[in-house]
């Protein structure tokens, strides 16, 4: 087990911040696959930090086949105790205007083709989802976020479609009925993958545009992500220095989301499922 504590999972064009010294890349095989790339491990005030690009460095991996058990596996078995992740989002309010900060509480998934359980085959759990984002760990995100930039806000539900195609105007419009406010394409299975490991997760997210609903807007394509984003790069990585520092402060019920929530008999596991499931469960064997 290493001494590195915080991961940052960044999306499109976050891939590290590199002004900062590299300590190593380090290849994380699992039971699960590969992870979206290797681990890259910068040095920041005397602390280690693990980046993982979600889509790969290139960026070749699309949404539905992000390798998140991987991702998240990997990062356990490193040590990881928690994971701020950087992505792109479109806006579903007005009141969210692009290259707005939002620190999301909530989630609605209408994913339908990935695998968001580490606990699919020989031993069962039921962990607590009511509040899928870490929210001490917003908390400081948010507060640094505000350091930082004076367009950001703290709370609101992100919905999480399958992509890769953006979402049509009546779906755009129907989230919009549902009072939700952004709407993206990775917070899951991340987010529940993350609360069965025991890692404590929350999202920057980083508006780049209206989706479709909006008239007055121009429609959302690649090309204007892209741009919105490259002019938050900046900014995200101002709020990653501020983070560091502080983010092994303070605690929650993250580090114990499984407590309780196994209901398979331990002494009905078998021996190599515990092995492979080592990293999540290994505290309660």
């Amino acid at each position: 087990m290493s001494n590195v504590k915080l991961a940052v999972i960044g999306g499109s064009g976050l891939y590290g911040m590199n002004d900062l010294e590299k300590v190593k890349e380090i290849d994380v095989p699992t039971p699960f696959g590969n992870p979206s790339d290797a681990v890259t491990i910068v040095n920041f005030q005397d602390t280690e930090v693990a980046f993982l690009p979600r889509h790969g460095r290139n960026h070749t991996i699309p949404p539905t086949n992000i390798p998140s058990k991987a991702n998240i596996y990997a990062l356990k078995t490193l040590g990881v105790e928690s994971i701020v992740s950087i992505s792109a989002v479109g806006s579903l309010q007005e009141y969210l205007r692009p290259m707005d900060l939002v620190v999301p509480d909530q989630l609605i998934d209408r994913t339908r083709n990935r695998k968001n359980t580490f606990f699919d085959c020989g031993v069962v759990a039921h962990i607590g989802f009511s509040d899928p984002f870490c929210p001490v760990l917003s908390s400081k995100i948010y507060e640094c976020a505000e350091a930082v930039s004076g367009r950001v806000h703290l709370g609101g539900t992100y919905v999480v479609i399958e992509g890769p195609a953006f979402s049509s105007r009546a779906e755009s419009n129907m989230y919009r009925s549902w009072k939700a406010d952004i709407i993206g394409m990775t917070a899951l299975p991340e987010a529940k993958l993350a609360r069965e490991a025991e890692i404590c997760y929350s999202t920057l997210a980083c508006v780049t545009d209206y989706d479709c609903w909006h008239d007055a807007e121009e429609v959302v394509t690649v090309e204007m992500i892209i741009d919105n984003l490259q002019k938050n790069i900046a900014n995200s990585q101002d709020i990653l220095r501020k983070i560091i520092p502080i983010v092994m402060d303070g605690d929650c019920n993250c580090r114990n989301a499984l407590k309780d929530s196994i209901l398979t008999q331990l002494d009905r596991i078998p021996l190599d499922l515990k092995e492979k499931m080592r990293p999540i469960i290994g505290k309660y064997l």
